[in-house]
């Protein structure tokens, strides 16, 4: 899709974080927004926003946590905005703690939440993505989802999910005119999950994993879409070759990420969450709300 123009997108997790930012940077290039998300407050805020800068948003509130409310998620965003075009998977959760720490609640919301709910939309857009013969999928995976974070195991998993699945949805979709993209962010800066962490716990990532700018993750998105590109990784340069280690060299990989201080960060933010090494019944699990 090489002209948005008209476009109309279902965006998750768009009351907070980097969802502000994606809605923002598709509404400036005549994409209509269908913004999605639990509050109904910023979701409005967001869309007042855009409104006054001549842009199309309306608000969806949906719990996606909730199997019934994803099912009609994308029927909801079509009566409002029109045919989808875009769907926009940016929903997730992120809460810290050692995998012990976590009950079998919490593992199936997040995997819900993160991973379920992307799938299962994308699931009822895309046949009138097809039937119409114009449509992208994007889902906004994560660095964990590509590397793997310690005292972060069912964040990383489910955005590992999300990587497997744009990648086989673009071979499946090859030939129509129907695609999906995957962008995989490292930190973002002053909004979102980890601006949550720093003014919660005061502190900060390690050099290595330092922060990417919103806007730089929001215009990957469009140019996933506009370019059709397959896999998109928004961090800064370190971890890149890192990757390529890890898939070269797993135990070389494996001491290189501990040099960088990731797992321990990881382990002091489950910690002062309290969740590092509980064993048995965890307490609830600290839930980041930006979707």
């Amino acid at each position: 899709m090489d002209d948005l123009q008209g476009a109309n997108a279902l965006l998750t997790g768009a009351a907070g974080g980097l969802g502000g930012h994606i809605a923002r940077a598709l509404a400036t290039r005549g994409v209509r927004i269908a913004a999605c998300g639990r509050g109904i407050e910023p979701l409005e805020r967001l869309c007042r926003d855009l409104r006054r800068n001549g842009m199309v948003a309306e608000p969806v509130i949906a719990d996606l946590s909730d199997r019934e409310q994803t099912a009609g998620l994308v029927e909801r965003a079509e009566a409002i905005v029109g045919p989808l075009d875009l769907l926009i998977n940016n929903a997730g959760l992120e809460p810290p703690g050692a995998y012990t720490a976590f009950t079998d609640a919490e593992l199936l919301e997040v995997a819900e939440v993160n991973l379920l709910a992307p799938m299962l939309l994308t699931r009822h857009a895309l046949p009138g993505m097809l039937a119409r013969g114009r449509g992208h999928v994007v889902m906004i995976s994560s660095l964990a989802g590509r590397g793997g974070n310690a005292f972060n195991v069912p964040y990383a998993t489910t955005k590992a999910g999300l990587v497997g699945c744009a990648r086989s949805l673009r071979a499946e979709l090859e030939g129509t005119p129907v695609s999906a993209s995957v962008i995989c962010p490292g930190f973002i800066a002053n909004d979102g999950m980890y601006a949550d962490i720093q003014r919660e716990f005061g502190v900060n990532a390690p050099v290595a994993l330092r922060a990417v700018d919103p806007d730089r993750v929001a215009d990957a998105v469009v140019q996933a879409i506009t370019g059709d590109r397959p896999d998109m990784l928004t961090t800064g340069w370190p971890m890149r070759p890192l990757l390529a280690i890890q898939e070269l060299a797993p135990r070389v990989a494996e001491r290189l990420i501990v040099a960088t201080g990731a797992p321990r960060f990881f382990r002091t933010v489950a910690g002062l969450a309290g969740r590092d090494l509980v064993i048995g019944k965890a307490e609830s699990a600290h839930h980041n709300a930006e979707w």
